[in-house]
């Protein structure tokens, strides 16, 4: 049997086998060229020989390792180099025998290697195994391990990045164009063409299974309200161990609602946030009509009223456009945002405060620079400051602390330049469904030292403006969040909303967790044991989904055993990671089209882009600068206040 290229571009007699960028080709005596799936391996003595007899200099070895893993890695397959000799010894993993495609120069990851002959002479079994980390095939922080005396892991966590050497975005886990949707369940142009459905990540449990989730589990899934009362709902308050706070509970709830905009009347699956990405949509407003009763149309500025000598958003008599209030809420008491629910909670008021002050400051700064610009130049210019600044916020501060780091990230568009990236996104089904992060509300609010309960606080129209943006974002700052992985630490006034999320999974038809773990490239847990780490937890489930394999995607995210010191599992990171990644990279400021001062108004718009970061988003729009983070003071994170500082005090209905 012969291997090789199927296009003849690289050959050469070898006689086991050939990998070719990311494809392993046989070929059989009369019967042409085909796709190989087997994995080939040579003695640990040919590698050997191989590595230390080819014309190879050794200083490029570490290249070609790194180089081969990547090219398979980057097309998403995994590499049939199981051992580092066969892809030192022999690129495309011949295995030392005969002839071998390799390079005698350094090459880039896109070039063509050219052929290197071996000689296979003498026994050279005496000679020791290198260990593989030697050559430092792990890239992009990406820590290597040594398997055996010959095999490597690189443990990818966290950096970003997957495949065999940490090589391959993880934004490419994301497909783009996008594939499904949840009326289509196979590729279709509508689902490329028609944006008014969430896409896909996996297409819908067919309707002919045996169970609701496929082939695995009972007849009948589970009721909803039991799963949530028995094992999200919160008994005791249990504290983020990472020390994160309610101002970053509140931007997320704040950012992700310019994207997660569900629209059931329309039916299964839709969304009314037809941007599929970060455009702002709730500070302008989701279409046109709306960002026009926003608009001042003065100097690119929004609209505003001042009380008490601050800025805030316009009331609905000035700024008439539509938002959900309880009737009884007078007119004037209800603020015009760009969202129509931000007046739910005083958190996102705060925000849309923020953001407002915000908008009309850099027009200002842009007015000065351009005095001859008019309106709607100022305004669409401040609009893509302020997007750039948001995604820088969200990288550097808001990804920064949920990954826990110590190293510093760092939003830098010109990183992906010379690769291959589509600048473009399509929010899905399943990253609306992840993002439920519902544990982190507290079970009461404190605003300097005064206690609110959720009766007290939800709608309440005068706290914004009766505290003042420093109070609340001080306040915020220092009041711990809750714990959202794990299970059972969801306040029974928020309860609801997880019934609905895993309601709405059945109609879309959302397959099994395990089957999402796969997708993106982690082992599927083979039992309700090894998910919670709780051998009651596990028995429970087991009762009631009946296997592992039918377990649902929301519960299997809130359930599963958080990390060490985490704020939650490793699905949740591992499944949720990509999409932000594609969503904040594929902006289209990020292209190289649009990441130029020009777009920003010049270098002054451009560096308030560049320099972004919370504390500025708050401390140049307010009067005195107060405690600004996503993460508690030390004191507090160390729980050295009283129960009510950080927690709040239990609800009346636990």
């Amino acid at each position: 049997m012969q291997w090789g290229r199927q296009d003849g571009r690289l050959s050469g007699g070898c006689s086991q086998g050939v990998q070719a960028k990311g494809q392993l080709w046989r070929k059989r005596p009369g019967r042409g060229w085909e796709e190989g799936a087997q994995q080939l391996a040579p003695s640990s003595t040919q590698g050997r020989k191989a590595l230390y007899q080819s014309k190879l200099r050794p200083r490029q070895l570490p290249l070609l390792t790194v180089m081969f893993a990547g090219i398979s890695a980057a097309l998403g397959h995994s590499s049939p180099c199981t051992r580092l000799q066969q892809c030192l010894s022999a690129a495309f993993c011949c295995a030392g025998l005969g002839c071998v495609q390799g390079s005698t120069a350094p090459l880039g990851y896109s070039e063509v290697p050219k052929t290197v002959a071996l000689q296979v002479d003498g026994d050279l079994s005496s000679l020791p195994p290198v260990n593989p980390c030697c050559y430092y095939p792990c890239q992009h922080l990406g820590v290597c391990m040594r398997i055996g005396l010959e095999g490597y892991k690189c443990d990818c966590t966290r950096t970003g990045y997957f495949g065999a050497n940490c090589t391959s975005l993880r934004a490419k886990l994301i497909p783009s164009p996008p594939t499904f949707n949840s009326q289509y369940g196979y590729i279709s142009w509508e689902a490329y063409a028609n944006v008014s459905y969430y896409t896909r990540i996996l297409p819908p449990v067919p309707e002919e299974c045996p169970t609701p989730m496929g082939t695995k589990g009972k007849q009948q899934l589970p009721d909803a309200q039991l799963l949530a009362q028995r094992f999200l709902l919160r008994h005791k308050f249990e504290a983020d161990p990472r020390g994160t706070n309610l101002m970053f509970a509140f931007f997320a709830q704040h950012f992700t609602h310019q994207f997660f905009k569900t629209s059931g009347k329309m039916g299964r699956g839709f969304t009314k946030a037809l941007g599929h990405g970060v455009d702002l949509g709730h500070v302008y407003g989701d279409n046109l009509q709306r960002q026009h009763q926003l608009r001042l149309f003065q100097d690119g500025k929004l609209k505003f009223q001042v009380v008490n000598g601050e800025v805030y958003p316009p009331s609905v008599t000035e700024a008439p456009v539509h938002m959900v209030y309880p009737p009884a809420i007078p007119k004037e008491k209800q603020l015009a945002m760009g969202q129509e629910v931000f007046g739910l909670l005083p958190g996102l008021c705060m925000y849309a405060t923020l953001w407002l002050r915000e908008h009309n400051r850099v027009c200002d700064i842009l007015k000065q620079e351009h005095p001859s610009w008019g309106d709607e130049q100022l305004f669409q210019t401040a609009r893509l400051i302020l997007i750039g600044e948001t995604i820088k916020i969200v990288i550097e501060d808001y990804v920064q602390h949920l990954s826990g780091y110590f190293l510093s990230l760092k939003f830098d568009p010109e990183l992906l330049f010379e690769q291959q990236f589509q600048y473009q996104n399509r929010i899905a089904v399943e990253f609306n469904q992840l993002y439920h992060w519902h544990g982190l509300m507290p079970d009461s609010f404190t605003i300097q030292g005064q206690e609110y309960s959720y009766e007290q606080f939800l709608y309440n129209t005068s706290m914004l403006m009766d505290y003042g943006i420093e109070a609340l974002v001080e306040s915020f700052s220092r009041q711990i969040a809750g714990r959202i992985g794990g299970g059972q630490n969801i306040n029974a006034n928020v309860l609801g909303v997880a019934v609905g999320v895993i309601e709405e999974s059945r109609q879309l038809r959302l397959q099994p967790f395990n089957e999402y773990r796969k997708r993106f490239g982690l082992k599927p847990y083979v039992s309700f044991q090894e998910l919670t780490g709780e051998e009651k937890k596990a028995a429970e489930l087991e009762e009631l989904y009946g296997d592992i394999d039918a377990l649902e995607f929301y519960p299997g995210l809130l359930l599963e055993k958080p990390q060490p010191n985490g704020i939650f599992g490793e699905s949740m990171v591992e499944i949720g990671a990509p999409f932000s990644l594609k969503g904040l990279l594929g902006n289209p400021i990020c292209s190289p089209e649009y990441w130029k001062p020009s777009t920003f108004g010049g270098a002054t718009g451009f560096e308030i882009v560049k320099t972004a970061s919370l504390e500025k988003l708050v401390c140049l729009n307010v009067k005195k600068c107060p405690y600004v983070a996503f993460r508690v003071p030390d004191a507090v994170a160390a729980g050295e206040t009283d129960s009510s500082r950080v927690g709040g005090a239990s609800s009346p209905e636990l």
